[in-house]
């Protein structure tokens, strides 16, 4: 990667330098974050931080009620986390029988939250300071206020007027009956409690104590399945990465039931195209990177799910080279194409990235799914619970058709490159389908055409979205666009501020010489900071 910036294209940011980092989509987040290694804490510490203050001030976005997924370097070695909670056990198919696809808001949307015990799991291992010092910056912004932001602004309104009707949504998030408006100050003192409560247990209180008493007597008051013994029985899994080498780097994501395994069948089917041959921006370069992100998403819905559900076609299978080389040879560069899933075997999000002066690095995501998630807020407790429920298929047979104790479908994914057994770059690109195709956008910006991290990101995106239909924003030049339609891809421009849209991406790199340069999508309110 290249240190000199190159301002390509429009951006409103700059790359930042520094020892110790953290990049997000919110400054007083990111602020968060800093203030911990400031106080002598680590990468981690910074994380949980984040996370915690991003609960409070991006509550489109994500909540207490979120699930979590984080891959990090401790120093020597990688770990993935996987905090995606399962099913009630009072879930089945029959529950739902008569409905087409799974309900996406209202309870029989919310499976098992695990944020709060992934912010748990990752200080009991990694962390050195208390929780009560980690989330004193959350609770000071839900106990005092915070001015609302641009861009969640924005979301905030979009989000009540789809949820307003949701069980405690409108007393939680609607303040005079509307949603706040940028430059408003906002005070959440329920949220600020329930924080209070989950420092002074490490979490605990969120599983077996009060909280968890209340969320399921809300969860009983509607007759939704969730209940007490639930939400004690979550624990999150070490779980390991799964990898795909590119020209010298390797991109880790975390094993399914996420769709990082399609950035990685993505990067393998585009290891066997002619794609080096071509600039960044060139549109034939595009072409061969929509064409692979097709084919790696046809068998994403094929086949991912919750991995020890995935009986015949096993992760291993759909990261096979030889398979992945056979996929490569159904891409043709002159005509844009369908694809239907292979056979490899017979048989709004939000993302944060920090890094230390001792060299400790973290890619941590956690989402609520849909914006405020399932709408459902458990009065008096500023506790936001996700709609992941909606990510179960309900076709019979199908790997991810819902069970009792299974866990879901899921988008969010942290990434992280390495180069050599040694950790290069932390990264994330948040937004629903988006985000497996940024990361592959990532990796080839940032490795193959060696952009600084900061130009990576505000590089035009385009987004696959089904049959041949490809968004793209309306930075992406017109001979592009005409190029592009001319090979049969059929081509929407979205305005840059749509809801999900094109993503958020942040970027940390580790620079050769020590220390990092950090990027932040201009697309969100963030921010990297450093020191």
């Amino acid at each position: 990667m290249h240190l000199r910036h190159d301002p390509l294209y429009a951006s409103r940011r700059s790359p930042v330098l520094a020892d110790n980092m953290v990049s997000t989509s919110h400054p007083l987040a990111a602020q968060a974050g800093l203030s911990m290694l400031a106080q002598g804490g680590n990468a981690v510490d910074a994380a949980i931080a984040t996370a915690a203050a991003l609960t409070v001030v991006e509550p489109t976005g994500n909540g207490l009620g979120s699930d979590a997924f984080c891959i990090l370097w401790d120093g020597a070695e990688l770990h993935g986390l996987n905090a995606s909670g399962p099913a009630p056990m009072g879930w089945s198919p029959e529950r739902f029988a008569g409905q087409d696809k799974m309900p996406f808001r209202g309870w029989n949307s919310v499976t098992v939250p695990g944020a709060i015990a992934a912010w748990a799991a990752l200080s009991d291992r990694f962390g050195t300071l208390d929780f009560a010092t980690l989330l004193a910056p959350a609770v000071g912004y839900a106990e005092n206020g915070f001015a609302v932001s641009p861009v969640i602004g924005k979301l905030w309104e979009i989000g009540g007027d789809t949820l307003g009707a949701q069980p405690g949504f409108a007393d939680a998030f609607l303040p005079q009956g509307r949603a706040p408006r940028a430059g408003e100050r906002f005070v959440n003192r329920a949220l600020a409690a329930s924080l209070i409560r989950i420092a002074e247990t490490r979490g605990r209180d969120f599983y077996e104590g009060a909280l968890a008493e209340r969320i399921a007597a809300y969860a009983r008051e509607h007759g939704a399945a969730l209940t007490g013994s639930d939400l004690a029985g979550f624990v999150p899994e070490w779980c390991g990465t799964v990898s795909m080498g590119f020209d010298g780097v390797d991109l880790h994501e975390i094993p399914p039931n996420g769709q990082g395994i399609a950035a990685l069948m993505a990067l393998g089917i585009l290891d066997h195209t002619p794609v080096r041959d071509f600039g960044p921006d060139a549109p034939q370069a595009i072409h061969l990177q929509i064409e692979a992100i097709k084919l790696a998403f046809a068998d994403l819905h094929a086949y991912v799910a919750d991995a020890s559900h995935m009986q015949d076609v096993t992760p291993q299978a759909l990261l096979d080279g030889g398979y992945l080389a056979s996929r490569a040879g159904l891409i043709r560069s002159d005509r844009a194409q369908d694809f239907g899933s292979g056979a490899p075997r017979n048989g709004g999000t939000v993302y944060l990235s920090t890094a230390d002066a001792s060299g400790m690095m973290v890619s941590f995501i956690q989402s609520n799914y849909a914006g405020f998630g399932s709408g459902v807020v458990v009065p008096d407790t500023g506790i936001s619970l996700q709609n992941r429920g909606a990510g179960f298929s309900l076709r019979p047979g199908h790997p991810n058709l819902v069970a009792p104790g299974k866990r879901p479908f899921h988008t969010i994914i942290p990434g992280f490159l390495m180069q050599n057994g040694a950790p290069l770059m932390s990264f994330g690109v948040m937004g629903g389908p988006m985000q497996a195709q940024g990361h592959v956008m990532m990796t080839m910006r940032t490795q193959l055409w060696g952009q600084d991290v900061q130009t990576a990101v505000d590089a035009p995106r385009w987004r696959f979205t089904s049959g041949v239909e490809v968004a793209c924003e309306t930075a992406l030049p017109l001979e592009t666009r005409e190029y592009l339609s001319a090979l049969g891809h059929d081509i929407v421009v979205e305005a840059p501020d749509s809801a999900f849209g094109f993503g958020g991406a942040q970027l940390v790199h580790r620079l050769a010489s020590g220390g990092y340069v950090a990027g932040s999508d201009p697309r969100k309110d963030g921010q990297a900071v450093g020191f």
